[in-house]
């Protein structure tokens, strides 16, 4: 049976954003998905399960098929209570799989990485991104960032992954707090030179925040808007779903799609998830909802 969505081409319009990504071309005026791709062995969610080079490769080129626009490569593991990792260590898990992926797939590929060393050797394999949850604030990430040419997210958080849960707690309310950081980290960027055409933004769902904390950073989500880039959101099988749902980290499918839902509504442009297939239906369900059925996505990456 056709779908709704096979009857239209993608939606442009003569102001349609478009974020030049390395020799990629990613239209964001309509929201897109990234699947998550972890080379770690202690995610919490993942860890393990893509370490072999070729499991890598075919779970990307799944996700891909699955209508993912982006594959989020990670190297080092940030839930809360992971240990750090050395930059060898980190490049040595992402730079084959980086590389195999853009000559096999062709893939728009981002680097999940805080790590200086290895934003350089990423962006020399093709990478088309660099996705920070330090926000380029650890010592060299800035300069490198600058260097390598790419488009970056800048990710709110509170601590570290070793100590961001323990007791994380906000003086004003938790959306205002993490703008007025955005904005911050946002100028401090402009200021080293890299401009704020290859900026994006990750309120940071999890990283320093408790369910209340998450739960009205999502409601108030549109506050973010202010800022005028592009939103990153990552909450797929997140603790979050878990503590309201009482749902294990394999049965959170559901409340993701809730959540991946309401980000759309609240102006998110990427959703970083697990589950890809499900999202691109929730995403484009929803988009054709707001958009009143007129020339809904397909979610296809398109290049220069």
């Amino acid at each position: 049976m056709k779908s709704l969505l096979d009857t239209y081409s993608t939606r442009t319009t003569e102001n349609a954003f478009q974020l030049r990504c390395g020799r990629h071309l990613l239209d964001l005026s309509f929201p897109r998905v990234m699947g998550i791709l972890n080379v770690t062995p202690d995610s919490f969610s993942d860890g393990g399960q893509h370490v072999a080079l070729d499991d890598a490769l075919r779970h990307a080129e799944r996700m891909l098929a699955e209508g993912a626009a982006i594959i989020d490569v990670g190297g080092e593991s940030t839930r809360p209570g992971a240990d750090p990792v050395s930059p060898q260590e980190e490049l040595d898990r992402v730079a084959p799989v980086v590389e195999i992926l853009v000559r096999e797939l062709d893939a728009l590929v981002s680097v999940d990485t805080s790590c200086p060393t290895v934003i350089r050797e990423a962006s020399e394999l093709g990478a088309g991104m660099i996705n920070d949850v330090r926000a380029l604030e650890r010592e060299g990430a800035l300069l490198a960032a600058v260097g390598s040419g790419l488009p970056v997210c800048l990710m709110h958080r509170q601590g570290e992954p070793q100590d961001m849960q323990q007791a994380p707690a906000y003086a004003r309310p938790v959306e205002e707090e993490v703008a007025d950081y955005l904005a911050r980290r946002i100028a401090e960027c402009e200021a080293a030179g890299l401009r704020r055409n290859r900026l994006l933004i990750d309120p940071g769902f999890g990283f320093g925040k408790r369910v209340e904390h998450n739960l009205r950073l999502l409601k108030y989500m549109e506050t973010l808007q202010s800022l005028e880039l592009p939103l990153l959101v990552g909450m797929s099988r997140k603790s979050m779903i878990g503590k309201v749902l009482g749902r294990p980290v394999e049965e959170r499918l559901s409340g993701g799609l809730a959540l991946a839902a309401m980000a759309v509504e609240r102006g998110a442009n990427i959703l970083r998830v697990h589950d890809v297939a499900a999202t691109v239906d929730a995403v484009n369900m929803t988009w054709a909802v707001l958009q009143e059925g007129c020339e809904p996505p397909l979610n296809k990456e398109s290049d220069a």
